[in-house]
């Protein structure tokens, strides 16, 4: 496991403990991403006498031993203040440090994040396929947040949601930390209306449209979600909206959010989505990252009434599907 993941869970727990709000970072973004915030814990458990000892313990089995002890000599983990924090410190339960990662060499996506829509609260961009919304696994630098933050310099630029790597289209920023819980909230609660685009074989033996509900079931570590029986947990309408050289082009409303709801409910139609590299078929490592051959799949529409100012709003994706006939 890298140490961005043994990070991420740490500070997640963290938070869901309730715990005080820490204080800033002093340590300023590196490539578009945050420094990594970690604190000492006061939870009982082994004592460690300095802070480097703590440090070794929490992140050797992830990075080595050698490597932490090598960051804290280089002065890489610094204090609220700023300043480099000694390995032989004395443990503080509760104290806060920062540290950069380092960045594993990131292919980059030859493709341009396009902003549709920008004002003092949000940027709605046009997240191109390929393009992970926010750092997670191996994507960190190549991810549309990180990309905007460096190119709009909009250093607390955060999304509102998640759109799918291989998925392209509309994603939601919110540019003012005190604006995102409002934002983040729409979603949550489920009051944006969002339309999707989709390519797929056209069958005139699927009756549609139709409103397909299933329950599906994402496992952790396993790539592709599955249908299994019980109680529904997902749905999405599904129209189509015009076909040419056996391709149909297809509306999705979906009403809910679950992993890949939109591409595991065409599969089970009978019309996997084009070029996509899960369903029906798991295809070899690397299939998921050809750029030649992007997941037809497109967010194209947003609508909400906005949390802040009251308006209506709705944005329009200017991407095109690639897989769409000439003729």
């Amino acid at each position: 496991m890298g140490l961005f993941c043994v990070v991420g869970r740490l500070w997640r727990g963290a938070m869901m403990r309730g715990r005080r709000k820490p204080p800033a970072a002093p340590l300023p973004q590196r490539d578009g991403v945050d420094a990594v915030r970690v604190r000492l814990p006061e939870d009982p458990g082994p004592i460690w006498a300095t802070v480097g000892e703590h440090l070794v313990d929490r992140f050797g089995g992830a990075i080595g031993a050698d490597r932490v002890a090598g960051m804290l000599d280089a002065g890489r983990f610094v204090g609220a203040d700023g300043v480099a924090v000694r390995g032989s410190e004395p443990y503080a339960a509760g104290r806060y440090l920062w540290f950069h990662r380092d960045f594993a060499a990131e292919e980059p996506v030859p493709f341009p994040v396009g902003v549709v829509y920008r004002d003092e609260r949000l940027v709605v961009a046009d997240k191109p396929h390929f393009l992970a919304t926010m750092p997670r696994g191996r994507h960190i630098t190549e991810t549309a947040v990180a990309r905007l933050r460096r190119e709009l310099e909009l250093p607390e630029l955060q999304p509102a949601h998640r759109l799918d790597r291989l998925t392209a289209g509309l994603v939601l920023f919110v540019v003012r930390p005190e604006d995102r819980g409002a934002y983040q909230t729409l979603f949550r609660d489920r009051l944006v209306s969002k339309e999707y685009e989709a390519l797929a074989p056209y069958d005139p033996s699927v009756a549609l449209p139709r409103t397909v509900r299933s329950r599906i079931v994402k496992e952790r570590g396993v790539l592709a979600a599955r249908e299994e029986p019980g109680e529904a947990n997902s749905e999405s309408r599904v129209e189509l909206v015009g076909h040419r050289g056996g391709v149909g082009r297809y509306r999705l409303l979906p009403a809910t959010g679950r992993t890949h709801q939109l591409r595991v409910h065409m599969n089970a139609l009978g019309l996997p989505i084009v070029h996509d590299p899960l369903y029906p078929v798991v295809e070899p490592e690397g299939a998921a990252d050809d750029f030649s051959r992007p997941l037809q799949l497109l967010a194209r529409v947003l609508e909400f009434t906005d949390p802040v100012g009251g308006q209506p709003r709705r944005f329009e994706s200017g991407l095109r599907l690639s897989a769409w006939p000439d003729r």
